[in-house]
């Protein structure tokens, strides 16, 4: 997950570049490559095949996974090997799988979804032909917007396909498949994915009543749409939604730095959307189309927010 790839066609990765004695062994390879380290085992004996449609849209990672049946799983000696720390969504699209992980299991049909972390074992089983969307975002950042200190009470539970996460599922299902005809449409939807996501996990949590849950990606979906005007303040969004500074505050207390700071994430979210897919716009241009008051503000909060200056986020690959 680079976050400054250009946003182009989703790469396909199959089965098929290799002969069928081979097919198994290269799939287990790719799933590595493009998930975490994993063990993996066929459910049936005879030919398989299998097949990822993976992009990256810099916060998140999108999979689609069309496959015969298996069974993969995520061991203790495997994490000691690999420190990778991502929250992974299974949204079963075709056939039916079961995700296992710290004594819980989700049977998963389609529409439904599924959570699990990577620093924790788990198991995915399929017993015949699939397809799943996997979503992959890093798990630090997921739980430090939603308030929680880890994803034990969320992980291996059905969420399902008529529930407020079935409209997330939704989103990433139908994200997946814009990506494959319209990079650049994905890109610009995909900044509403970690807000979503977060929602989803808040509510499968229990921690706060659905109302604020829902109240709260309200107000996020404000600043998104409004982020662009330079003088909007947290008075205004207060107004906006016939609420106290108080009450705002209090809304976003587990989110790091609080409105604020979330108001200048999505300001930096989108300009490393237009930094890694408008090469030739100047700094000034994107710095004023993403609400920051000039080009020497963008480049103090720009660095804070990455690390790394506008000009040097947008000048070096795989960052």
């Amino acid at each position: 997950m680079n976050g400054s790839r250009p946003a182009g066609p989703a790469v396909v990765l199959s089965t098929s570049a290799v002969g069928p004695a081979r097919a198994f062994e290269y799939w287990r390879d790719l799933i590595c490559d493009t998930f975490v380290q994993l063990a993996a085992t066929p459910t049936k004996p005879g030919r398989f095949e299998g097949r990822l449609v993976h992009a990256d849209l810099g916060d998140f990672e999108v999979t689609t996974v069309h496959a015969g049946g298996q069974r993969v799983r995520r061991t203790s000696r495997l994490i000691a090997r690999s420190h990778e720390e991502y929250l992974l969504a299974s949204i079963q699209t075709r056939g039916h799988g079961r995700v296992e992980q710290g004594g819980g299991v989700a049977e998963l049909a389609p529409g439904e979804m599924a959570l699990y972390d990577s620093t924790r074992p788990y198991t995915l089983h399929f017993d015949d032909a699939f397809e799943q969307v996997v979503v992959q975002m890093p798990l630090r950042g997921i739980l430090a917007e939603t308030g929680l200190r880890d994803a034990r009470t969320v992980t291996a539970v059905k969420l399902g396909a008529n529930s407020t996460a079935g409209v997330v599922a939704q989103f990433f299902h139908s994200l997946s498949r814009l990506q494959q005809t319209d990079p650049l449409g994905a890109a610009a939807l995909a900044p509403q994915g970690r807000g979503l996501m977060a929602s989803a996990l808040t509510l499968a949590a229990g921690r706060v009543p659905r109302s604020e849950v829902l109240t709260r990606q309200r107000i996020q979906a404000f600043l998104r749409a409004h982020h662009g005007d330079p003088a909007l303040t947290v008075d205004d969004v207060a107004q906006a939604f016939l609420i106290s500074k108080r009450t705002l505050y209090r809304l976003f207390d587990g989110t790091p730095g609080g409105v604020g700071s979330l108001l200048r994430r999505i300001r930096v979210e989108h300009a490393k959307a237009l930094l890694r897919n408008d090469f030739g716009r100047p700094l000034e241009s994107v710095a004023l189309a993403c609400g920051f008051a000039g080009e020497r503000q963008f480049y103090r909060v720009f660095r804070q927010e990455t690390g790394l200056t506008p000009g040097q986020f947008r000048g070096t690959p795989g960052q």
